[in-house]
């Protein structure tokens, strides 16, 4: 009997406290890039490919919420307890810009025009900041019925949609008027909800379920129970054929899209699984955890005599940097990378 492989992931080491949010970038001329966030008030970048790290954007007081790159990797934003987004400069690690709020900030999101951010917190308000205009005041958009969990861009930076830490459903949000146009309803509250690369779908985590809608007229496509309580979820980017959720069980999950069947259930994790999402090309996609790791799994397993694992267990992290951004703010000393 054929014995069956077993994925090995990259294992990627630096953050002290739990990953709570990751985020690829579009492919761009020098690659793509994963930026994580962490409780530990760290945010790091990392090659996407390799996991290799980068650096580590340094000036956070509290743990970070949320993360993510613009379509052109040459900036990142970060949400965090300490009230404030912060925008950085991607290629030195600088700090660019600062924007405070009255409390716990979230989720950030880049337009995919890359000229706004757009914010939302325990404030229980959207707010659009213009990367032309950092010192202007932002736009504000209606009051959000709950504190916001989730938010992101749709139909060219014309939709906004957000999810409440408190509260079911996705709301969907007419950025020209600043109001809500539409809802899509979920028993539980929306804890993970991803655009598609292609526009074409919304996947939602809430609960134990995992949700596809069609993004442009609302509809529910699928919904599949899940194993366990789910955190995140991710639709593979190119074929749209399958899909990964990771929650409570410690385990990354790749299902089916078409019927819901579970693939490959992937175990390494010592603690549960906050975040999920595909690379871009989507050959692989990568898991952050309670347990302060990032896991990077291949969606084809390699076969074991192309693996180039030492002990079974191949590690990216500080020690074998291949690709230092020159300029990165190095570590001060005392602080841990791996």
């Amino acid at each position: 009997m054929e014995k069956k492989k077993v994925a090995i992931p990259l294992v990627c080491h630096g953050h002290s406290r739990p990953v709570v949010d990751l985020f690829y970038s579009p492919v761009t001329p020098d690659g793509y890039f994963l930026i994580s966030a962490s409780k530990d008030t760290n945010p790091m970048l990392r090659n996407g490919e390799t996991g290799d790290w980068i650096g580590t954007f340094q000036g956070h007081k509290g743990a970070v919420w949320s993360c993510c790159l613009d379509k052109n990797a040459l900036r990142a934003a970060s949400a965090s307890a300490d009230f404030s987004a912060k925008v950085w400069d991607a290629l030195t690690g600088d700090e660019l810009h600062s924007f405070e709020h009255k409390h716990i900030v979230r989720t950030c999101a880049f337009s995919e025009d890359t000229h706004l951010l757009l914010t939302g917190g325990m404030e229980k308000t959207l707010r659009v900041y213009d990367m032309n205009r950092p010192d202007a005041a932002p736009r504000e958009l209606d009051k959000s019925p709950g504190s916001v969990r989730t938010a992101a861009w749709l139909h060219s930076d014309q939709t906004i949609l957000s999810s409440c830490t408190d509260m079911g459903g996705v709301r969907l949000w007419d950025v020209r008027t600043g109001k809500i146009v539409q809802t899509l309803e979920t028993k539980a509250s929306v804890t993970s909800a991803e655009v598609s690369q292609d526009g074409r779908f919304i996947t939602t985590a809430d609960g134990s379920s995992v949700k596809f809608w069609d993004a442009n007229h609302f509809g529910l496509v699928k919904s599949y129970d899940m194993p366990c309580n789910v955190e995140s979820a991710s639709l593979e980017p190119k074929s749209g054929s399958k899909f990964v959720a990771g929650g409570e069980d410690l385990w990354v999950h790749l299902f089916d899209f078409f019927t819901g069947e579970e693939i490959t259930c992937n175990k390494g994790h010592h603690g549960p699984v906050h975040c999920v999402r595909f690379a871009p090309g989507g050959e692989s996609y990568a898991s952050g955890s309670e347990d302060g790791t990032i896991r990077i799994w291949q969606l084809s397993p390699p076969n074991a005599d192309d693996n180039e694992a030492v002990n079974g267990k191949p590690t990216a992290g500080v020690n074998e940097v291949t690709t230092k951004i020159e300029g990165f703010h190095i570590p001060k000393e005392g602080q841990t990378e791996g």
